[in-house]
């Protein structure tokens, strides 16, 4: 996918909007989700919950936008044209429905539900998304990975991954990176990194233990998910800073929850975010998009999609500075 936009950020509350019970000995942020139209005539709309101005990252996850559940009758479903990316990776998982993925390095793949497509633009790569004919609710997220300073120009990669379901205390696990409930994925990432689906079972509650350096964030996709004694209501993504090795969800609902649950360690790296661009600088961002114009094997040829690539839009009338993460108050786990 496509685009960037920033958002607000809530602060940190339990299921009456007030602040967590002693206790918990954790502090939850919550980040709510702004709607971000991606554009074409038929405009599918995403729920964007990372960047925004109360967060930039989670560990290096950079980017988190939540879609669906989407009748492709009405919406028209993915369609998105050639275009291009730089210092980041691409992470796609979906819920329902199906997405042809084909990109310059040559891959022509498909992400299917449980299954991770993971794609490295360092230095350059370009790529489309549609979901396919047989899509009838199209339903998923898509994750950005800013990549460190020393593997930032790496060269174009793809990797899938099926994670086999994890079962444990009323809840199912798959964990695509990283580990977590006893489980590894066999994909290597370029920094310290978790992403699992977790579907709880109506008022399971589940407690896994967490690497205690990681700060995580935890997307609610359906349902209500209490955790570390806070509410997280359907798109809201809620934060927990390093210092806890347990993190506590329960299912407050009387149907199946579901979450997406990221973490790493803090990135510690100020980035420049525009488009589909992750550099470190205005330089970097003017750069690539002036080899994007000009059709530069920095980016490579997709091949097999029936329409034009998307032509970059117009550079803001400002220096695009960097962005951290707010620093927090000096012996906070926040």
């Amino acid at each position: 996918m496509s685009g960037v936009g920033t958002g607000r950020g809530a602060p940190h509350r339990d299921a009456e909007g007030q602040e967590p019970a002693s206790g918990t000995g954790v502090d939850v942020d919550v980040l709510t989700a702004r709607d971000v139209p991606l554009g074409g005539p038929r405009a599918m709309t995403v729920r964007r919950t990372l960047p925004q101005r109360a967060r930039s990252l989670i560990g290096a996850w950079c980017f988190i936008d939540h879609y669906g559940p989407d009748d492709v009758a009405e919406t028209g479903g993915m369609d998105v044209a050639p275009h291009p990316h730089i210092g980041l990776q691409t992470v796609s998982w979906l819920f329902s429905g199906e997405i042809e993925h084909r990109d310059s390095l040559g891959s022509h793949a498909f992400v299917r539900p449980g299954e991770l497509n993971l794609m490295t633009g360092g230095h350059g790569i370009s790529h489309t998304e549609v979901s396919t004919p047989g899509t009838s609710v199209l339903h998923g997220v898509q994750l950005w990975v800013a990549l460190p300073e020393e593997h930032r120009d790496t060269g174009r990669d793809f990797r899938h991954h099926a994670p086999s379901p994890v079962r444990r205390d009323g809840a199912v696990l798959r964990v695509f990176l990283g580990s977590l409930a006893g489980d590894t994925s066999p994909v290597p990432t370029f920094t310290p990194l978790l992403g699992a689906e977790i579907v709880l079972e109506p008022h399971a509650t589940t407690t896994l233990d967490t690497d205690p350096v990681f700060e995580h964030g935890l997307l609610v996709d359906q349902g209500s998910i209490r955790m570390a004694g806070t509410t997280l209501r359907r798109a809201e993504l809620g934060y927990v800073g390093p210092g806890s090795d347990k993190l506590t969800l329960t299912n407050e609902t009387d149907a199946p929850a579901r979450a997406v649950l990221v973490g790493g360690t803090p990135f510690g790296e100020r980035i420049v975010m525009w488009w589909n661009f992750v550099g470190r600088s205005h330089e970097d961002i003017v750069d690539a998009r002036q080899d994007w114009e000009d059709a530069s094997e920095r980016f490579g040829q997709v091949e097999g999609y029936p329409g034009d690539r998307l032509p970059a839009p117009a550079l803001p009338n400002a220096t695009i500075a960097p962005r951290g993460n707010p620093t927090r108050p000096k012996g906070s786990t926040r």
